[in-house]
């Protein structure tokens, strides 16, 4: 997993409430376990006219014209802005993965449902939660200024403004230490590969009948 430490990031803003991850991933595409591939299919059913399916070619698809991430001025974004609740609904880890697949490497927003908060530190995305207001702000200087950037740094906890004005949030401490460290799982139990295989070697010793 791609560590986290510090994003000087262009942002995009997602001006809706309750995503839910269908919206983020439709169905259709978590008939693979693949974690990549799934950038162009981002909020599919927003972002374009037609129904898109696994393994499509998106290049020529027709794009709704009004939605935020089809707009020339967001692209390359790195930070989605959002609303209330965002990533609610079922819990598939494909949210993430088509998130981070698209570029994004951290969202900010007022609150996340559980399920997704926990999978974006699983998968190298920086969920921030602030307050409404700060939200507000956020997006009213966003969609005011073309080209606008957050500078959001992990390790001083802090979001700051192209005005230098600067927000701090909470972020659990195991939490911190795995994404400053680009630590998933798979990596955490790595961590600890020279006392597996010493118990390994010593089960095989103790009860070679089980090998």
């Amino acid at each position: 997993m791609q560590a986290f430490t510090t994003l000087n990031g262009l942002v995009a803003p997602m001006d809706r409430a309750n995503v839910d991850t269908d919206a983020i991933i439709p169905k259709q595409f978590l008939k693979s376990i693949k974690r990549t591939g799934y950038g162009p299919f981002l909020f599919d059913e927003w972002r374009y006219e037609d129904r898109g399916e696994p393994e499509m070619d998106c290049s020529n698809r027709p794009k709704r014209t009004d939605f935020v991430l089809n707009l020339p001025r967001y692209q390359g974004a790195q930070v989605l802005l959002a609303r209330e609740n965002f990533g609610c609904g079922s819990s598939r880890e494909h949210a993430p993965w088509a998130i981070l697949d698209c570029g994004f490497t951290c969202v900010i927003a007022p609150s996340f449902a559980d399920i997704f908060y926990n999978n974006c530190f699983k998968n190298g995305i920086l969920p921030i939660v602030l307050d409404d207001a700060i939200i507000d702000q956020l997006f009213k200087e966003c969609v005011a200024t073309e080209g606008y950037t957050l500078a959001v740094d992990l390790q001083a906890q802090a979001v700051t403004t192209p005005s230098g004005q600067s927000f701090s949030f909470e972020v659990d401490n195991f939490r911190k230490h795995c994404l400053l460290n680009g630590l998933d799982d798979i990596g955490l139990t790595l961590q600890e590969s020279d006392s597996i295989h010493a118990y390994e070697a010593g089960r095989k010793q103790a009860a070679p009948w089980l090998f």
